[in-house]
C-alpha cells in the first residue's frame, strides 16, 4: 500500500500556498555559505517553540485507489469509494467533516479531521493516500507604480501578433482560477462564457465555503488582473489575448486564504465547461513534489486537453528547492518572472528641467500634483549610512530633501527628515533600477510619516544630487504628469521568481514571461481608473496563457490545431534564455532551474515549422554519471534545414535558505556539429553532458540548434545535480519531543514522559526538513529491548512526499496517539488494521528516507531516536 502523506497528526506545510504577486525589487538571495544549524534546536528550550514557525496543516485530501474519470476510472466506482469511505470511517469512530469530493482529474475527497485519526484514515480500505490540503493567501497591492503593459507584450512579441498577424485569441477559452473578476469592467464586456463562484464573499480560508452567484471581484482585485494581461481589451490597455472569451472560477473571499482542494475542485469545473487554457496564479512554495493532489489535477487536465499555466511563486529570497505546486506539475507550464523593460512613473521636474520619474513610498502621503520646494540633501552617492543619524531641528525646514537607500530602514531615514522638518523625501536606490519603498513604522506605537516620500532609481538620484551640488537655489515641482522610463533591470529575472529543481529533480520552471511592474486592469471600485499595477509570477503566467491562446488561435487558423500536451514544448523550443539579473554585464545566463527555457516568445513559436523532443533535459544526479541525452529533430515543413548544434552554459547554485553562485558548470559535446532535418521527416543528435560544478550544486544549460540562413533558432534547457543527491541533509535544526500547548505552539522535552494517551495528552516531535523527504516513517520500539511492539504491528505512521520546511526555523509537527498499524512490509491486498500497544515504555524510531533515495542504501535514510515514553492509560 502507499504509504499516506502527513498522517497520524503528522503536519504538513501551511507552506502558503500563494497567489503568487508581491512587491517589486525584493533584495537578492545572500550569497554567502549557509550557517549549519544546530542539532538539537529545540531541545533546551524552556519555552513554546514559536507558533509562526508551526507549518502543520488542518485539512487534509484522501485519495482512493480507482482512477479519475478523465483517466479512464468511471463515476459510479468513484461514488462507491467514497460511500465504502464513509462507512468504514464510522466503524473505526473516527469523527471528520466533509469537504469536497472530486472524481474528474483527482479521486477521493478532502477532509478536516482530528490529527490524531489521521492514522485510522490511512488504514480504511480503498485509501491510497493522504495529502496536506495546503493553505493559499492573498497578496496585496504593490506600490503604485504604473508600467505600459505595451512594454511587455513588445517583450515576448506579442504586439507584432497582435499588429501585424491579426492575432487576438478570439474563439479560444481562457479560464482564470482567482478572486473573481470585475463583470463591469469595460476591458472584459461579452466575453465571459462560463462563471463560478466556489466560496462566497465570507470565505477566509479557516471557514466553510458557501458557493454562491457573486462572481464579481470588487474586493480583492488580483483576478481582475490576472484576467486583464491574459486577455484584457480596453482602449487604455490590452492584453495578451484581447479577443478570447474567459472562464472566472473564483475560489477566494474577500479576505483571508483558499486552499488546495477548492482548487483542483475549480479544475474539475473548467474541465467540464470545455475551456481551452487555465491560468493559476497561485503556488505552494517549497512544495515540490509533482505528486502533490493540485499538481497531478493540473497535469491530467492537460491530458484531457486544456493547457495549463501556473505561477512557480515568489519565494525567490528563499533559497533555491523553493518552486511549488501546481507550477511542478509533470504537464504544466511552470512560469517563472521577468521584470517589464520600462516603468511608466508618475512625474516631479527639476530646476534644470530635468523630468524624474517616481514610485510613492507607501504608506506615505499621497504626493501633490502642484507645488515647488527647495531641494537639499544629506550626503553624497557614496553615503553608506545616509540620512540614518537625527538631523538637527529644523534643518530641511520646508525643502525636499534626498537621500541615498542604505544601513538603515527608510521608515528611519524619512522619520529623521521629517523630524528636521522636511516638506518632502526623494529615496535613491543605491543599486541599479527604480526604488519601490514602504516607510510603514515598524510597531504600532511609532509615529506615521505624515509628509510625502517618493522613490528614484539610482541615475536619477545621481542626477538630482548634482543639480544640487552645483546650483544655488536648486528646486524641484511636483506635476500631474507621468512618463515611460527604462528599467535597467527590464528583460532579466525579477530577484523574487523562485528556483526550482522540483524534488524529483526535473527542471522547473519551464520559461518564464514578464511579471514585474505590469499595469492591467483593476475593479472600479478599488482603483481610480480601472487599473493597478502588480508585480510577481502571477502576472507573469496569465501572460504565458494568453500566448497560449494566440498560438492555438494560428494553428486552428492554419488547419493545425496543437495539442495541449505540445504547447510547453513548442514554446520552450522557441523561448530565449536572458542573463543573470545579478550582473548582466558578465554575459552569463541565468540559472536554469530559476529561468527555465528563458523568455517566451510567440511569433518565434509561430514561425518555426521544427520542434525538438524532448524540450527539457532532467538530467537527475551525476553520482553514477550522466547519460548521453538522445534529441529528435523533427519538420512539419515543406523544405529541409539544416542547424548547427551548439552549447550555451548557464550559472551554477549550490546552497539551500542561502544561495552561493558560480560560473557554468558543464561540458557538452555533439555526435555531429550540424544536422539536416528533411522536409516532412526527422532527425537525431546525441548531446553527452559532462558536468564540472560543484559537489552539491545544480547546473544547467541550453543545447542550441541555429538553422543556416533564416529560420528560428531553437532551444533546450538542461539541468541536473552535481554529485550524490542523497548527500543533502534533512534532519537538521528542530529534532524534538514535543507536548502541545493548543493554538500551534509546543512544550519541546528532553527526559523521558508519561503520556495518558487521551484527551490530547500524547507526544508531538518536532522536525526541521531542510530538504524534501521521499518518506518520514515513526515505528515504536520496546524502550528496555529496542525490538518493535510484536512482529507484525509496530509502525506508527509512514508520510510520503514532504516538502521542505520553508524557513530556517521552520518545523513539522508528527504527533503519536499510542496506536500502531501493520508493518509496511505487509501486502498492499492485505485489510490494514491498528491496535493500541499496551501500557508501558517505548520509544519512537523516526526514519527518513530522502528525496530520490533507496530505501535498502543505509546512507539514503537518516534516523532519530525519541526519548523514552510511557504510556499510561488509566
Amino acid at each position: 500500500m502507499k504509504s499516506a502523506l502527513f498522517q497520524r497528526g503528522s503536519a504538513a506545510a501551511l507552506l502558503s500556498l500563494a497567489l503568487t504577486a508581491c512587491g517589486t525589487q525584493q533584495a537578492p538571495v545572500a550569497s554567502q555559505a549557509p550557517a549549519a544549524a544546530p542539532a538539537g534546536l529545540l531541545t533546551t528550550l524552556s519555552v513554546p517553540t514559536a507558533q509562526t514557525d508551526n507549518e502543520t496543516p488542518q485539512l487534509w485530501f484522501v485519495e482512493f485507489r480507482g482512477k479519475p474519470t478523465s483517466k479512464g476510472g468511471s463515476r459510479a466506482g468513484a461514488a462507491q469509494e467514497r460511500q465504502l469511505f464513509r462507512q468504514q470511517a464510522k466503524a473505526a469512530g473516527v469523527k471528520f467533516e466533509d469537504r469536497l469530493e472530486f472524481e474528474r482529474l483527482f479521486n477521493g475527497v478532502s477532509v478536516r479531521v482530528d490529527p490524531a485519526d489521521l492514522g485510522k484514515l490511512r488504514d480504511l480500505d480503498g485509501v491510497k493516500a493522504i495529502y496536506p490540503v495546503l493553505n493559499v493567501t492573498l497578496p496585496e497591492l504593490t506600490p503604485a507604480e504604473a508600467p505600459d503593459m505595451t512594454t511587455a507584450i513588445g517583450q515576448t512579441g506579442v504586439d507584432t501578433a497582435q499588429n501585424e498577424l491579426g492575432l487576438t485569441g478570439k474563439g479560444v477559452k481562457i479560464a482564470i482560477m482567482d478572486t473573481g473578476l470585475d463583470l463591469d469592467h469595460p476591458d472584459f464586456q461579452g466575453r465571459v462564457v462560463a462563471q463560478y463562484d466556489l466560496v462566497g464573499d465570507a470565505f477566509n480560508g479557516s471557514n466553510t465555503p458557501v458557493p454562491g452567484q457573486d462572481n464579481v471581484d470588487d474586493c480583492a482585485g488580483h483576478g481582475t488582473h490576472v484576467a486583464g494581461i491574459a486577455a484584457g481589451n480596453g482602449p487604455a490597455v490590452k492584453g495578451v489575448a484581447p479577443g478570447a472569451s474567459l472562464g472566472v472560477y473564483r475560489v477566494f473571499g474577500c479576505a483571508g486564504s483558499t486552499s488546495a482542494d477548492i482548487m483542483v475542485q475549480a479544475m474539475e469545473r473548467v474541465l467540464a465547461d470545455g475551456m481551452d487554457v487555465l491560468n493559476m496564479s497561485i503556488g505552494s512554495a517549497f512544495n515540490s513534489w509533482p505528486e502533490y493532489p493540485s499538481a497531478v489535477a493540473a497535469s491530467n487536465l492537460v491530458d484531457a486537453g486544456v493547457v495549463v499555466a501556473a505561477s512557480i511563486g515568489n519565494s525567490g529570497t528563499g533559497g533555491v528547492w523553493a518552486a511549488g505546486a501546481p507550477g511542478v506539475g509533470d504537464k504544466v507550464i511552470g512560469v517563472a518572472n521577468f521584470m517589464n523593460s520600462h516603468v511608466y512613473l508618475n512625474e516631479l521636474v527639476l530646476s534644470d528641467g530635468t523630468k524624474v520619474g517616481y514610485q510613492a513610498a507607501s504608506p506615505s502621503p499621497t504626493a501633490p500634483t502642484s507645488g515647488t520646494l527647495p531641494l537639499a540633501k544629506t550626503g553624497t552617492p557614496t553615503t553608506l549610512n545616509d540620512g540614518c543619524a537625527a538631523l538637527p531641528a529644523n534643518s530641511l525646514a520646508g525643502k525636499a530633501v534626498l537621500i541615498r537607500r542604505g544601513s538603515c530602514a527608510f521608515y528611519i531615514k524619512a522619520f529623521n527628515a521629517q523630524q528636521a522638518g522636511a516638506a518632502a523625501v526623494i529615496l535613491y536606490n543605491n543599486a541599479v533600477g527604480p526604488l519601490a519603498a514602504s516607510v510603514a513604522p515598524p510597531a504600532p506605537t511609532d509615529p506615521a510619516i505624515t509628509i510625502p516620500v517618493v522613490g528614484v532609481s539610482d541615475a536619477l538620484g545621481k542626477a538630482i544630487n548634482d543639480l544640487i551640488a552645483g546650483t544655488p537655489g536648486a528646486s524641484m515641482t511636483w506635476t500631474a504628469g507621468s512618463g515611460s522610463y527604462v528599467n535597467p533591470t527590464g528583460n532579466t529575472l525579477d530577484t523574487s521568481s523562485s528556483y526550482g529543481l522540483s524534488a524529483d529533480l526535473s527542471l522547473k520552471p519551464d520559461l518564464g514571461a514578464p511579471g514585474g511592474l505590469i499595469r492591467a486592469a483593476y475593479p472600479l471600485s478599488l482603483a481610480s481608473g480601472g487599473y493597478a499595477t502588480l508585480s510577481g509570477t502571477s502576472m507573469a503566467s496569465p501572460h504565458v496563457a494568453g500566448v497560449a491562446a494566440l498560438v492555438i488561435e494560428a494553428k486552428r487558423q492554419a488547419g493545425q490545431p496543437i495539442r495541449a500536451g505540445d504547447m510547453r514544448g513548442l514554446l520552450q523550443n522557441t523561448a530565449v534564455p536572458k542573463p543573470w539579473n545579478g550582473n548582466p554585464a558578465l554575459g552569463y545566463l541565468d540559472y536554469v532551474h530559476r529561468q527555465g527555457a528563458g523568455m517566451v516568445n510567440v511569433v518565434n513559436a509561430l514561425s518555426t515549422r521544427v520542434t525538438v523532443t524532448p524540450s527539457k533535459l532532467s538530467l537527475g544526479e551525476s553520482e553514477a554519471g550522466v547519460k548521453p541525452q538522445t534529441l529528435t529533430i523533427t519538420n512539419s515543413g515543406s523544405a529541409p534545414v539544416t542547424y548547427a548544434v551548439s552549447h550555451q552554459g548557464a550559472l551554477t547554485s549550490m546552497g539551500n535558505y542561502t544561495v552561493r553562485t558560480f560560473g557554468p558548470g558543464a561540458e557538452v559535446s555533439f555526435n555531429a556539429q550540424t544536422v539536416t532535418v528533411p522536409a516532412g521527416g526527422s532527425a537525431q543528435v546525441t548531446a553527452t553532458i559532462t558536468p564540472n560544478s560543484a559537489d552539491l550544486s545544480v547546473y544547467g544549460g541550453y543545447l542550441v540548434f541555429t538553422p543556416q540562413g533564416a529560420g528560428t533558432p531553437l532551444r533546450v534547457p538542461y539541468a541536473g545535480f552535481q554529485g550524490d543527491y542523497q548527500k543533502l541533509p534533512v534532519l537538521t535544526g528542530t529534532k524534538t519531543m514535543a507536548r502541545a500547548l493548543g493554538g500551534g505552539s509546543y512544550q519541546p522535552i528532553t527526559a523521558p514522559t508519561t503520556f495518558t494517551m487521551q484527551e490530547g495528552d500524547s507526544p508531538y516531535f518536532l522536525f526541521h526538513l531542510d530538504h524534501f523527504a521521499r518518506s518520514l516513517k515513526m515505528d515504536i520500539v520496546d524502550a528496555a529491548t529496542g525490538q518493535p511492539v510484536n512482529s507484525q504491528f509496530f509502525n506508527a505512521s509512514t508520510d510520503e512526499y514532504l516538502p521542505r520546511s520553508s524557513t530556517a526555523t521552520g518545523f513539522f509537527a508528527f504527533g503519536w496517539d499510542g496506536m500502531v498499524s501493520w508493518s509496511r512490509g505487509v501486502s498492499d491486498n492485505a485489510q490494514n488494521k491498528r491496535k493500541a500497544v499496551p501500557n508501558g515504555q517505548y520509544v519512537v524510531k523516526v526514519t527518513v528516507l530522502k528525496a530520490l533515495g533507496d530505501a535498502g542504501n543505509p546512507g539514503h535514510t537518516e534516523t532519530w531516536t525519541s526519548p523514552v515514553i510511557t504510556v499510561a492509560r488509566p
